[in-house]
């Protein structure tokens, strides 16, 4: 159910601006290691570890999920997503930059 609801929120996205349109720079040096762990933990892990959202705690999970964090939460030229976080801390728009760019070089 709250699957459907996060792709539901993708999809509303879409039609606002959408996915961030970021591409992968050639000498990005962004890794689960050294971004995407911290900011997963940062901001979302205290939603999507467990419950009914999906999880987002494993670079597996965060792969998967991918296409609709970007439309959620990244940023890049085409657009600044910002529906995620719900509440609490959010990043700020480098940061949705940085996951953008992340994403887009396939979560490495």
């Amino acid at each position: 159910m709250m699957r459907s609801v996060f792709l539901l929120l993708g999809a509303l996205a879409v039609g606002c601006g959408g996915a961030s349109g970021a591409t992968c720079p050639t000498d990005s040096t962004l890794t689960y290691d050294n971004f995407g762990r911290q900011f997963f933990a940062s901001y979302c892990d205290s939603c999507h570890t467990t419950g009914t959202r999906p999880s987002l705690s494993t670079l597996a999970q965060i792969r998967a999920e991918s296409t609709a964090i970007d439309l959620a939460a990244a940023a890049g030229p085409s657009s600044v997503n910002t529906s995620m976080p719900e509440s609490g801390t959010v990043p700020s728009e480098a940061e949705r930059l940085r996951l953008g760019e992340w994403l887009a070089c396939g979560a490495r």
